[in-house]
């Protein structure tokens, strides 16, 4: 029992340092987009501002 405390605490801390704070850079990622292109943030990084929209559920029946 607490060995799995121990590292249920040491995932969680992983996750808290882990996540992106306020006005860091955001990880370069690719995404396919509704024109079936596939694009990349590298592509427009320094170049325009990127606005990610997407849809959770969109079009289903759930």
């Amino acid at each position: 029992m607490k060995l799995t405390t121990l590292l249920l605490a040491l995932f969680i801390s992983h996750i808290v340092t882990a996540a992106p704070q306020e006005g860091d850079l955001a990880p370069n990622f690719e995404l396919q987009a509704s024109d079936d292109e596939i694009y990349t943030l590298a592509q427009f990084r320094g170049k325009q501002p990127v606005v990610i929209s997407f849809f959770p559920k969109a079009f289903t029946g759930g």
